[in-house]
């Protein structure tokens, strides 16, 4: 018995010294602030290839094969992706809230009030378990409930944001940094695909000028003197206008041909970010859901069954000692 008694009495000894010293609050709140600032580095990184999605799908291409013009958009195979960032976007919003969250409860658990409180009903308690007189009052089990229940209230949400963040930190920690840099190279990829492209469709539209706009650009009188000089050469003017005709077909089937591969090129590659990309965010999901969601419910329901089992166990031992 006496060895209950003293085991008891060192349990209320550490749940006063952890309340009074804020020690475990100050390691929660650390806690907490660091991983509310990953969501938002995570976040940027989301918003940031958002971006670059929406850049790549608003491009177009034009592609005339055989002289028929065809506009072609390979953004939109980044659809599905940017249909995933914006989901994404959502689950990291309400994992910024949680740890918002969290951080507010701090604050509200470790308010000296709520302090003061405890430590009286287990300066109570403590009484109740080495004197016989304060034990036999009637009021003693309601006191050791209402101590059970400060108790919570001041140390479950600190314990429960040190004990998530210390799962997260073995076991998730690496993966999120991971996914989260090669959200960020994906994001630099597609950024640097769509760049390159621009600067290749801009090149060409000035290397390329059409063959109207030169004639336009000829002062009239050497177009006179151009058609005076053909008109007396006719068999060279039908074969100028083959050649002409000929060169114009060869030119539009190599601007086609360059143009397929840049298309075909482009595609593979904002194909293979989308797909490096995707699984990556889906870890991240897995991830936050986990470390704001999951992880803080399992350690709160633990929390409370230990409260329930240690407040049976306490008034089952006062109704002993009383009789």
């Amino acid at each position: 018995m006496n060895s209950n008694k003293l085991l008891r009495t060192v349990l209320i000894l550490v749940i006063a010294t952890a309340a009074i010293s804020g020690t475990v609050d100050n390691v929660a709140k650390e806690y907490a602030e660091q991983s509310l600032t990953r969501a938002l580095v995570t976040f940027t990184a989301a918003r940031a290839l958002n971006g670059a999605v929406s850049v790549a799908q608003g491009t177009e291409v034009a592609v005339e094969p055989g002289g028929v013009g065809v506009i072609l958009t390979p953004g939109q195979i980044l659809d599905p992706i940017n249909d995933l960032i914006e989901r994404f976007s959502g689950v990291m919003l309400v994992a910024a809230s949680s740890l918002g969250l969290q951080l507010v409860l701090l604050e509200i658990s470790s308010w000296w009030v709520v302090t003061a409180m405890l430590i009286v009903s287990l300066a109570v308690w403590l009484s109740s378990i080495w004197s016989r007189r304060v034990r036999g009052n009637k009021y003693v089990a309601m006191t050791v409930r209402l101590t059970l229940m400060l108790t919570f209230l001041r140390l479950a949400v600190p314990l429960v944001v040190i004990c998530t963040n210390l799962i997260f930190d073995a076991f998730l920690l690496t993966k999120h940094d991971s996914a989260t840099a090669e959200l960020n190279r994906s994001s630099t990829r597609i950024a640097a695909v769509n760049i390159q492209y621009d600067e290749t469709k801009n090149h060409d539209a000035v290397l390329s000028p059409s063959d109207d706009r030169s004639r336009s650009e000829k002062p009239d009188e050497e177009l006179s003197e151009w058609d005076s000089f053909l008109d007396g050469l006719p068999d060279i003017e039908d074969i100028g206008s083959e050649l002409k005709s000929s060169s114009k077909d060869f030119y539009s089937g190599v601007a086609d041909w360059f143009s397929g591969i840049s298309v075909s090129t482009r595609m593979d590659q904002l194909k293979e970010s989308a797909e490096n990309a995707t699984r990556h965010i889906v870890d991240l999901i897995v991830i936050f859901v986990l470390q704001t969601i999951l992880f803080p419910l399992g350690f709160l329901w633990i929390f409370v069954e230990v409260m329930k089992a240690a407040a049976v166990r306490s008034i089952s031992a006062i109704k002993i000692e009383k009789s």
